[in-house]
């Protein structure tokens, strides 16, 4: 069964997307080895990593190489990060240039680094800035311009729900409302409720669910307990790029495909093929010592993998710890 057909399409602006399970943007993650193996699995968005507005119209090379996509990625998403409303424009017009389908903002990131000049979830606290910079690329460009928020800065100032209403006003096509705030960070559990308070607030603009979706179940639990109209799964993809497969066919009535040790090996071993085909060898080991943990975290032999490939150099080392990992279930 074809489940890109089986399953409703979305229809985000003037974009139409095959569904509405998207995958996130995650720093340090989302690069173009972990896309290509997610592509494969029918998400209806796949997100790069974040860039900044700033570097990207200083033609920064690191951060075209970012951006870097194959067509199998389609549709693809860019998410620019920054606080200038006067170079929101232009930095929109360069992704639209490149090929994106859709060019999400960033007003959702907790790190310090990021917030320290208002940008991230630093915005949470200049919502009207937050308009302003929508409606600035909103303006320059003609695909869907999406926004990524948290609750709130804390518990004492949740505001998504206002923010819905001026990303709507602004001309957003979505909001992602993570559902934790940012001095939260990634702690805690996310509370749905407030993803349920901008469905609530939304008119016209369409509200994506993001927080604590690392199952097909929770992703189908999120849509009907919030009513939001998609989900955005990030670390949940981590190490199961097949995430987006499994809600779908959940959807579908159709059995979840079992993946044991085995079939995460050579998931494995798949990814770290991309990363070899991408990167240099140093790059490479570096990747497959945070990536290798995530597909065999379930196995006994996980912490002993964990230290092996920290330690590995070359590529005939870490390519040999893959293809030998044992195969026994937890």
């Amino acid at each position: 069964m074809d489940l890109q057909k089986n399953n409703k399409s979305f229809q985000l602006g003037n974009t139409i997307l095959p569904n509405n399970v998207f995958y996130s943007p995650l720093a340090g993650c989302s690069d173009y080895p972990f896309r290509m193996m997610s592509a494969k699995y029918g998400p209806g968005l796949i997100y790069c990593e974040m860039v900044k507005m700033d570097a990207l119209i200083r033609n920064d090379p690191s951060t075209f190489r970012i951006l870097d996509f194959h067509t199998s990625m389609h549709p693809i998403g860019a998410q620019l990060v920054g606080s200038k409303p006067e170079i929101a424009g232009k930095a929109a017009r360069m992704v639209r240039d490149m090929g994106f389908d859709v060019i999400d903002f960033n007003c959702g990131c907790p790190v310090d680094k990021v917030t320290k000049d208002g940008s991230g979830s630093g915005m949470m606290k200049n919502p009207e800035k937050i308009g302003e910079i929508i409606a600035n690329m909103v303006a320059a460009v003609d695909i869907p311009v999406t926004v990524k928020v948290r609750a709130g800065w804390d518990e004492e100032s949740i505001n998504a729900h206002e923010i819905t209403k001026i990303a709507e006003q602004a001309g957003a096509a979505a909001i992602a409302v993570h559902a934790r705030t940012r001095k939260q960070a990634y702690q805690g559990p996310a509370n749905w409720d407030y993803i349920t308070r901008c469905v609530e607030a939304a008119d016209t603009i369409k509200v994506i669910g993001n927080g604590d979706l690392f199952s097909a179940e929770a992703a189908e639990q999120m849509l009907a307990q919030t009513g939001c109209d998609a989900v955005l799964v990030s670390r949940g993809t981590m190490g199961q790029p097949w995430i987006a497969e499994d809600i779908l066919r959940r959807r579908e009535n159709l059995p979840i495909i079992p993946r044991g040790i085995k079939e995460c090996r050579e998931a494995l071993m798949e990814h770290f093929l991309y990363t070899l085909s991408y990167e240099n060898e140093r790059r490479i080991a570096i990747d497959m010592r945070r990536v290798g943990c995530w597909y065999i975290k379930k196995s006994t032999g996980a912490g002993n993998f964990r230290g092996l490939i920290s330690k590995a150099s070359s590529i005939e080392e870490i390519r040999a710890l893959i293809r030998d990992f044992p195969i026994e279930e937890s």
